[in-house]
């Protein structure tokens, strides 16, 4: 079997990322070294590292995909542990011959590149195991990611501005009551 390098990450869900930092990184003074949009898992990533392994807090965007399912149905917490290997697809074909049931029978490209594919807690004594390997494109994917939600923030800032001002544009000077 493909060795197991280490563990990569210990991803924990989240209803609120904001609130979920404050205790992470305020609190426990954990460094937060970027957070990313995962547009194809419908989720924003918080990457706290520590040591060689990151806590990764996973908060779902859309009510529909699989994260928010799952917050739904057992609140936020431990959401998966995820082991780093050499080679994914052996690891996979090996886990396959000896009865494991997988949730991704081939990898997919995961947050900044990475190949994943998850095993199904069926067979993992109840827990959810992400396995991934390192591409060569995981840098530039994870900068373009982390760009795409700069810009996403600062277009959701400029609605926010427009829509304050249009609504102070609608006020008497006297402060009474909107304008009609």
């Amino acid at each position: 079997m493909s060795t197991i390098k280490r563990i990569n990450h210990i991803a924990l869900v989240v209803d609120d990322i904001e609130a979920a930092l404050h205790f992470w990184r305020d609190t426990l003074q954990l460094n937060l070294s970027h957070v990313e949009d995962v547009p194809d898992q419908e989720s924003i990533v918080a990457f706290l590292p520590i040591a060689d392994i990151e806590v990764e807090l996973v908060k779902p965007t859309s009510d529909e995909s699989g994260i928010a399912r799952y917050l739904n149905r057992r609140g936020p917490g431990i959401h998966h542990i995820c082991f780093e290997v050499d080679d994914i697809e052996s690891c996979l074909e090996i886990l396959r011959e000896r009865g494991v049931e997988l949730i991704n029978p081939e990898p997919v490209i995961g947050t900044a590149g990475k190949k994943i594919a998850f095993l199904h807690p069926n067979s993992t004594h109840g827990v959810l195991i992400e396995l991934y390997e390192v591409t060569p494109q995981e840098p530039a994917i994870r900068l373009a990611r982390a760009r795409g939600l700069a810009d996403r923030a600062m277009n959701q800032g400029q609605v926010v501005a427009a829509g304050v001002l249009g609504f102070l544009r609608g006020l008497r000077i006297d402060g009474d009551s909107p304008q009609n």
